[in-house]
């Protein structure tokens, strides 16, 4: 429904309210930060605009007709409802500004985001400003995606090949994965790299579909041996990154996985990597967000200018 031309604003109403509490045109304004010629235009105009006489004039200041009184009435419940939205919205601002729900691929909540937050946090706190309260769900990359179109999350991670569409996005980190295997695992003693249809034939501990890890690895490889080629069923699937660890350190198999999740492993000998031949498995670790290019104002931006910041510096 839309309202009439004769429908006053907020700040009309106010200056009737602020008449009908003091009965006077000069205490009024006092009351409200006006000169008594200011609310006397304003009270004019108010009764220009509805077509209804609200006040008059007396000896002692100004008295409200009876149409005034019940317009008096219905303005004290409009501002009433006006001050509560108001309140809400600064209350939704200041959420906006020092709170953030993220979605993440695991790579990045498990690997990046725990140190990239410690950063911010300590970077607030000698700035003096409000930290900012991250509350963070490690997912894959396909419920990253469907989380922050929905608006369940106000910013996403993600680790899959190219850019969702329909949502802008910035890299924020670089990666890369790796085969790996155990010790005792024959390819550990291999000298020769393992070819793509060697890979692609092989059963893989690997992530559940929807992980960018578990689609990176896809996608590389059909660039090498085309689209119709089928890899093996995977020896075991499971919906964490460590999870998929523990299992090829049990000797379930082989995994193809990110070398930030693995790093330790490999420098300690626990897991050892095996090289591939024609494989590009380098990939853009990418933030998400609904709108435009620019991530939105708040704590969002502030994430991400943080995160940029730390990349620069490394």
């Amino acid at each position: 429904m839309v309202l009439s031309a004769r429908m006053p604003d907020l700040m009309a109403l106010e200056v009737l309210l602020a008449v009908a509490r003091t009965g006077s045109l000069s205490a009024a304004g006092r009351e409200i930060g006006l000169t008594q010629q200011a609310v006397s235009a304003r009270m004019a105009a108010l009764e220009a605009q509805t077509g209804v006489r609200l006040a008059v004039r007396t000896t002692r200041g100004a008295d409200l007709t009876p149409a005034g009184v019940v317009v008096a009435q219905w303005a004290d419940r409009l501002v009433r409802v006006a001050q509560e939205v108001d309140a809400g919205l600064a209350s939704l601002r200041e959420d906006t500004r020092s709170r953030i729900r993220v979605s993440a691929s695991l790579t990045v909540a498990e690997q990046l985001l725990p140190s990239w937050l410690v950063s911010l946090r300590a970077d607030t706190h000698r700035r003096g400003q409000t930290p900012v309260q991250v509350v963070l769900e490690a997912t894959n990359s396909d419920h990253v995606i469907e989380q922050v179109r929905s608006g369940c999350a106000d910013l996403g991670f993600v680790e899959g090949p190219g850019v969702p569409r329909g949502l802008g996005s910035r890299i924020v980190a670089h990666d890369e994965l790796v085969l790996v295997v155990p010790p005792d695992h024959r390819w550990a003693r291999r000298a020769s790299r393992i070819e793509a249809d060697e890979l692609c034939e092989t059963p893989l501990v690997t992530r559940e579909v929807g992980s960018g890890t578990r689609e990176s690895l896809a996608t590389a490889l059909r660039q090498v041996l085309g689209g119709t080629r089928r890899q093996a069923p995977p020896a075991l699937e499971l919906s964490t990154t460590a999870a998929v660890r523990a299992a090829v350190l049990a000797g379930a198999g082989p995994a193809v996985i990110s070398r930030l999740a693995v790093g330790d492993d490999l420098r300690s000998g626990r897991l050892r990597q095996v090289a591939l031949a024609g494989l590009d498995l380098h990939r853009e670790l990418r933030a998400v967000w609904t709108g435009g290019r620019t991530p939105p104002a708040g704590a969002v931006r502030t994430l991400l200018t943080h995160i940029g910041a730390l990349a620069a510096h490394d």
